[in-house]
């Protein structure tokens, strides 16, 4: 029998290869002044394709991109695709050993670089025989003659006439290397398959509200968990990709209105940037729904933008399950509740993603359910088709991650009685200090309620006496004249007095190229030459 009449490999090209085909003139992505049509972006991905296959680029090969949210890494989505290879797209932000151990652990052939990242490129050519070619995107830096290899443009000019696609044999084949913000060690390798892929990013066009007159602003890095999807979600439905080089509220605003943006992404921090602005006096966001998450956002944050009229949809996911896998969903009760009400019911976890089912449960050690009491911690753990295959090259992570038949986030939280969870802690973040638990992210919310405060992180930081203690590191608003001894008083007046900080710090805070806080760096300065209880890396 002809299996093909009934049954197909599932993969993100053919949403490019549809909507090229219903939506041909429609535009596909935009990037200041430029426009391309679906017919266009579809033509382009097929000479990246061809390009590739001429510079010897085949099935199972790796290509790299280290650019930014332009055009191109757009099309890397679906050009190796197209023939087979993966793509490895790199986190702009790592240091060159960083990206040099990626390039050699992927064994990528081909490098694609935006040219601002040429000394980066210099430092690491020697240390990656395995990159046969370098390929130069330009955009606002000229292009370094130095570094040997074509300009991209140049590049797919270069393809040979003719329809390149050659289609995955599997949907089980990679097409996606991502790499987890690994802080101890090297970051790990994980693996999207293509039928993983094509699920997640129809899970985000349902529970996002996606179609073809959406248009979706990229303030989210497409490097980072191929944009939660959305390269592919938004494509899947013909929308509107408008490109994005670098997060500056006041273009975000701008671009916003002229081009009439529907959906965005973006971290907690990403928001209270936006909304701390100057720029944002007098803008009415209405008719955008932001879907937020990689870190836990403050009630506050998500009062403060649905007060400018944007719907806020919370996020929670990792690396390891393609970004989101679960969100808070909206409750008929939610219509009677206030305004801070609601905003502190938006911040759980929720519930699986419509394709994740009900792969979702909250665990002790022995892997039993927690009960669904709202209050009995455990770990998070999930299975279903929205989870990686592994990690490259490294079984024995991959192993100690799927122990037990589930995919162990290394997430604390709780399990309330509707089913929603809802994180109180990365596993390594919890506070003990005298024998106690803290969660860091209930002070944290505690504390975003100053309203001098723009952002905070706390950690456990050595005490004498009791182990540990809960420290705030703070960022205030402009103007605001904070001391710690407010700070203190405001949180012993809201929680129990063990849990309020015994310290507080003033200034900027360390983040990654998501605008995540990066509390490994906080915590490695205070503990530094002093044994810490807590240990792993990040994800």
């Amino acid at each position: 029998m002809d299996n093909s009449v009934f049954y197909q490999n599932l993969e993100p090209f053919s949403f490019l290869e549809r909507s090229a085909f219903v939506y041909p003139d429609k535009p596909a992505v935009i990037y200041g002044e430029r426009v391309y049509t679906y017919r266009e972006l579809r033509e382009r991905v097929n000479r990246l394709a061809g390009a590739l296959k001429n510079a010897g680029v085949g099935r199972g090969d790796r290509v790299a991109f280290i650019v930014p949210n332009l055009p191109p890494l757009l099309e890397a989505h679906f050009g190796p695709m197209s023939i087979g290879a993966a793509l490895v797209a790199i986190n702009t932000r790592l240091s060159p050993r960083e990206i040099a151990y990626i390039l050699n652990h992927s064994r990528a052939k081909v490098l694609v670089f935006d040219s601002e990242f040429a000394p980066t490129v210099r430092q690491v050519r020697d240390e990656v025989p395995g990159i046969a070619l370098y390929v130069q995107v330009v955009d606002e830096v000229p292009q370094a003659d130095d570094i040997p290899g074509p300009e991209y443009e140049e590049f797919l000019a270069s393809a040979p006439d003719g329809e390149h696609r050659d289609p995955i044999a599997s949907e089980m084949d990679i097409i996606t290397v991502n790499y987890t913000s690994g802080t101890t060690g090297m970051p790990k390798g994980v693996q999207y398959h293509a039928r993983g892929a094509y699920l997640n990013a129809l899970g985000e066009v349902i529970e996002t509200g996606l179609n073809w007159r959406s248009v979706y602003l990229w303030t989210l890095p497409m490097f980072h968990c191929n944009g939660w999807c959305h390269t592919w979600a938004v494509t899947a439905v013909a929308g509107t990709h408008v490109c994005l080089r670098r997060v500056d509220p006041a273009e975000v605003y701008r671009l916003i209105e002229r081009h009439g943006v529907t959906n965005m992404c973006g971290a907690p921090t990403v928001l209270t940037g936006m909304y701390s602005s100057p720029a944002a006096e007098g803008q009415d966001l209405s008719g955008l729904t932001i879907a937020t998450g990689g870190a836990p956002p403050a009630p506050q944050v998500v009062r403060t933008m649905e007060g400018m009229g944007a719907n806020i949809i919370h996020l929670y996911g990792l690396t390891e399950t393609y970004g989101p896998i679960t969100l808070c969903v909206p409750q008929p009760e939610w219509d009677d509740m206030t305004a801070d009400e609601r905003a502190f019911a938006k911040a759980k976890q929720g519930v699986p993603y419509v394709h994740a089912g009900t792969g979702l449960r909250v665990v002790d050690e022995q892997m039993n359910d927690v009960p669904r009491d709202g209050e009995t911690m455990g770990e998070v753990v999930m299975r279903s088709n929205g989870v990686m295959s592994g990690y490259l090259d490294d079984p024995d992570a991959t192993e100690k991650a799927f122990a037990g038949g589930w995919f162990h986030s290394g997430d604390l939280g709780v399990w309330h009685p509707d089913g929603q969870i809802e994180l109180k802690d990365r596993a390594k973040d919890v506070i003990i200090s005298g024998g106690e638990n803290i969660s860091s992210q209930e002070v944290e919310k505690v504390i975003m309620e100053h309203p001098g405060v723009l952002e905070v992180s706390v950690i456990a930081v050595p005490d004498d006496r009791w182990g540990e203690t809960p420290k705030a590191f703070i960022t205030p608003r402009e103007g605001a004249a904070l001391t710690a001894d407010e700070v203190i008083a405001f949180c012993r007046d809201r929680i129990a007095h063990f849990k309020a900080p015994r310290h507080v710090e003033f200034g900027d805070l360390p983040k990654t190229a998501t605008g995540k806080i990066q509390k490994y760096v906080l915590r490695e300065r205070e503990w530094a030459g002093r044994e810490s209880r807590v240990q792993g890396s990040q994800r």
